[in-house]
């Protein structure tokens, strides 16, 4: 018996991501989130043999760089995986092409709102297209402009962030989307909180904070051990202090990098009113502040200096462990909670409200 209920939830499980799956070209509709210094060819390559969908993070790459990173990856799988590229990248035209001559079969456009070229330009060779989308109205009017798949990702995720929770994106946006699979991302740590967006209309979901701890992330050791000990409130979004010198959110874990730049924007703001500083070097004081932070923490290990970008779901890593165990234990968690699902029985004094009754 246990068995047969093991067995439903796994066709379950199948049956609400086989849009996702189908599209992905992978076993698991399970996308590894795109983290600059961390989604390279080890891990990205790990996601994908473990049934997942790895996404190579091109972040600042150059474009010589970009494509020694898609060989690399693809000596080390022959399953699908996709790359993520910024649209605010100088360079990102010659990344679209660097990926056309190495036929990547799906890209990533993150970063802001994809201009219609690059959209034209990933679509003329083939590949497909996935986008952020932080609206409904913004993700009809992208699949109107040729995008084949939305991700949705809430303010739970790490790194940078927009100003709504997944549950309420999801909420927003899968009853209305219906003409391209969409992905839910932010704060998913667990298989039962991804099966539970699956059975709301989502074709499959991304986990970045989760992989982090994968032993075959390359990410620094302090960097990993700083997620395991984290608990979810330590994962904070940056805060900005005068609405003249914006600070764009990004959630990591609180250290002592987090007080100095409370700091600095004191002083700055100081500054611009004593008239040492115009508003414009202020707010570059301000940008600059996080520059090169992010390779510190996951490259060298200042885990306290640097910025060592978390999602929420960080309370939820207990131990490095490899990344097929991570994803199996995914599937399994789904597995579970989707054959609960199946077999719960309904109560048989449960009213049922009538027209006339509601």
């Amino acid at each position: 018996m246990a068995e047969q209920v093991s067995e439903s939830g796994a066709a379950r499980l199948r049956a609400l991501w086989q849009r996702g799956t189908d599209f992905l070209g992978s076993r698991y509709a399970i996308l590894g989130g795109a983290m600059t210094w961390v989604s390279e060819r080890n891990l990205v390559s790990a996601i994908s043999n473990a049934g997942g969908f790895g996404v190579i993070a091109c972040g600042g790459m150059t474009p010589d760089l970009l494509a020694e990173e898609i060989a690399a990856t693809r000596a080390l799988t022959d399953k699908p995986f996709g790359v993520n590229l910024i649209t605010l990248h100088p360079q990102m035209m010659e990344h679209i092409e660097i990926c056309r001559q190495a036929a990547v079969s799906h890209v990533v456009l993150a970063g802001g709102l994809p201009p219609g070229p690059a959209i034209a330009a990933i679509k003329d060779f083939g590949a497909k297209l996935m986008c952020f989308a932080p609206t409904a109205a913004l993700a009809k009017k992208l699949i109107r402009s040729g995008v084949d798949a939305i991700i949705i990702e809430g303010m739970e995720a790490g790194g940078h962030i927009g100003p709504v929770s997944t549950n309420v994106l999801a909420q927003e946006i899968l009853p209305s989307i219906r003409d391209v699979p969409v992905f839910v991302a932010g704060g998913i740590g667990r298989g039962e909180a991804m099966a539970g967006y699956l059975e709301m209309g989502a074709s499959g979901a991304q986990l970045g904070t989760r992989f982090v701890v994968a032993h075959e992330c390359v990410a620094h050791e302090k960097f990993k051990k700083a997620f395991i000990r984290a608990s979810a409130r330590d994962a904070v979004a940056s805060v900005q202090l005068d609405h003249r010198f914006p600070v764009i959110p990004v959630r990591a874990l609180k250290n002592e990098g987090t007080e100095a730049f409370m700091v600095l924007q004191r002083e700055v703001v100081e500054e611009f009113h004593s008239g040492a500083l115009d508003q414009h070097d202020a707010q570059m004081k301000i940008e600059h502040f996080w520059g090169g932070a992010l390779r510190r923490a996951v490259v060298d290990g200042d885990i306290e200096q640097g910025s060592v970008m978390a999602g929420q779901s960080v309370g939820m890593v207990k131990r490095e462990a490899s990344t097929s165990e991570i994803v199996e234990e995914l599937v399994t968690q789904a597995v579970a909670h989707l054959s609960t699902q199946s077999v719960a029985p309904v109560a048989a004094d449960v009213p049922v409200l009538s027209q006339a009754t509601a």
